[in-house]
């Protein structure tokens, strides 16, 4: 039987590749057509749904297109509310598709989930 998962990503896109696997994972998830895959970004790991980010010199490739492609194929993507502000966003900074929601939200997919990861 399908299992759903919850892969929460705290830290940032760039400096370690944390970031990359909790993406790679959820991508994993889809393409493994697990019953449901959400990627919940809070703290610094909300910095991975920006649109438009460049990753500069830093030696890692931007997750702005991995984020996408997760959207894109099915993973529910969430960043929350508090941890937009804490770094500093507004939902109009993320990529499409992306959604933010509130803590009593977040409790939620991570009480629903058969499985939960942490990045």
């Amino acid at each position: 039987m399908a299992e759903s998962i919850c892969i929460i990503l705290k830290r940032p896109p760039y400096g370690t590749v944390d970031a990359a696997e909790a993406v790679r994972h959820a991508l994993g998830g889809v393409v493994e057509e697990m019953k449901k895959v959400s990627l919940l970004l809070l703290d610094s790991g909300a910095l991975a749904a920006v649109s438009g980010q460049d990753a500069g010199d830093t030696g890692f490739l931007s997750l702005e297109s991995s984020v996408q492609d997760c959207v894109d194929m099915g993973a529910e993507v969430y960043v929350d509310k508090a941890s937009l502000r804490e770094v500093h966003l507004e939902e109009a900074d993320l990529v499409e598709g992306v959604q933010v929601i509130n803590s009593s939200e977040v409790s939620e997919i991570v009480k629903d989930a058969d499985k939960v990861m942490i990045f």
